[in-house]
């Protein structure tokens, strides 16, 4: 079992113990998805650390869209509850980046990019193939090509 796996094990034994219903039925959601996706092909097999945060990011991001789904719909409480559990699974994930340093690795990429000659909205793919390897797993895809389509832009 992965490192980062059998951590969620063990944090969702003590949220059980702990009697902490939020935690401990958001670890249980997530622990399946995991082992969902470790039995989904032809073969079951091992999911390294980086896959299992990629399955863990991948239900952060369900439940910021669910909260912001509840929050149209108008029903706060149900918004709330999908929130909470989004910053559950967040202290798993790795820190993300700011405003700030996202723009600095994304003009230094588009930099790069019009020194190979790209340039304009076309470069978007140059772009993005540059800025995806450096901040993998501490930005959003949609908060990334924004960014790229700002700086490319201006």
């Amino acid at each position: 079992m992965t490192t980062l796996k059998s951590k969620l094990q063990d944090d969702l034994n003590a949220a059980i113990k702990e009697r902490d219903e939020l935690r401990s039925s958001t670890l249980r959601l997530t622990l399946s998805a995991i082992t969902k996706e470790e039995v989904a092909g032809k073969e079951k097999r091992q999911l390294s650390d980086d896959e299992v945060q990629q399955v863990i990011t991948r239900e952060a991001k369900k439940r910021r869209e669910a909260a912001d789904a509840f929050a149209q719909g108008g029903r706060p409480e149900q918004a709330e509850r999908e929130k909470a559990e989004g910053e559950v699974l967040a202290a798993y994930l790795p820190q993300q980046l700011s405003d700030e340093e996202l723009d600095a690795v994304v003009a230094q990429a588009v930099g790069e990019a019009k020194a190979a000659g790209a340039e304009g909205p076309r470069a978007m793919g140059a772009v993005m193939k540059l800025v995806n390897p450096k901040v993998a797993g501490r930005a959003e895809g949609g908060r990334v090509a924004a960014a790229v389509k700002k700086h490319l832009a201006g």
